[in-house]
């Protein structure tokens, strides 16, 4: 049936769009992201989260998915430190992308379930995703799909460079330029300043904190310092009266930017060549 359709649409001059350039459904909840996945035969929702080094299964999904479990080591988090093993070998199928024999980090999710999301999460998809390619997210529209190597982006174009795994893109806030801020689809909280940063930029006085706020993702909640910034810079566009959290832990990048300042552009990323693309709705 589908070569018939096909024909019958050429003859018509309509095209199919190319697998690689199919939109599909982000899931937006707040100010978190899901997206439809299979993982080994099973059809599942994950979180996304772009500043994830790996991607992490629930305990009791991989043990309903027969997923033979090995080592154990401390994972490092938003929240502190986790307990984690590991699987090989999961497939997994995203946005017309396969991730082939992959390692997956196992641990309990119930924890964060309940903190951050309010509903299970049993896979949270992390840079493996986006390092299998370049994707376009409209958060707003609630459309993801994944582009050609060779589309132009529209947009302003910001270098990504690695900070231990982690993504970060060059924002300004309170006019001092080239902070670097970690590119960070899974945090659907405050904007974070890392403690030094700061302490440096003058923004980790105590005169400055206008409450504190738990927080914290994988290794457990954590209590924070909230500042409200006078203003922050993200691709040309400015934000003013933004609330962010101190990051006490041993930040990867100065800043942290998430969903709720991403949502105000449609999103292109490509974690190979290191290219961010920002443009405003």
């Amino acid at each position: 049936m589908r070569v018939k359709l096909v024909l019958a649409l050429l003859a018509l001059g309509i095209s199919l769009p190319a697998a690689a350039d199919r939109e599909h459904r982000l899931v937006v909840r707040g100010d978190r992201l899901f997206v439809p996945v299979t993982i080994n035969g099973r059809q599942v929702e994950a979180l996304l989260d772009s500043a994830a080094e790996a991607t992490f299964v629930d305990d009791d999904f991989a043990r309903s998915l027969g997923l033979a479990l090995m080592g154990n080591e401390t994972v490092k988090g938003s929240g502190g430190e986790d307990k984690v093993r590991f699987a090989e070998g999961v497939n997994i199928h995203a946005v017309e992308t396969d991730l082939k024999g992959l390692t997956v980090a196992v641990l309990d999710l119930e924890d964060l379930s309940a903190r951050l999301v309010g509903t299970k999460v049993s896979l949270i998809l992390g840079r493996d995703f986006f390092d299998a390619g370049r994707f376009r997210l409209d958060i707003e529209g609630g459309t993801i799909r994944k582009l050609a190597s060779a589309a132009k982006p529209k947009g302003t174009l910001l270098p990504l460079v690695t900070y231990r795994g982690i993504e970060g893109f060059p924002v300004t806030i309170e006019g001092h330029a080239g902070i670097q801020a970690a590119f960070d689809l899974g945090n659907g909280s405050e904007v974070m300043i890392g403690r030094q940063a700061a302490n440096r930029l003058g923004i980790g006085t105590p005169g400055r904190v206008i409450e504190r706020k738990k927080g914290g993702g994988i290794g457990g909640s954590i209590d924070r310092d909230i500042v409200k910034l006078s203003s922050v810079t993200v691709a040309g566009k400015t934000f003013t009266d933004v609330r962010a959290a101190i990051d006490e832990q041993d930040s990867q990048t100065d800043a942290n930017i998430g969903v709720n300042i991403l949502r105000h552009f449609v999103i292109v990323t490509d974690f190979p060549g290191h290219k961010l693309w920002l443009a405003r709705r």
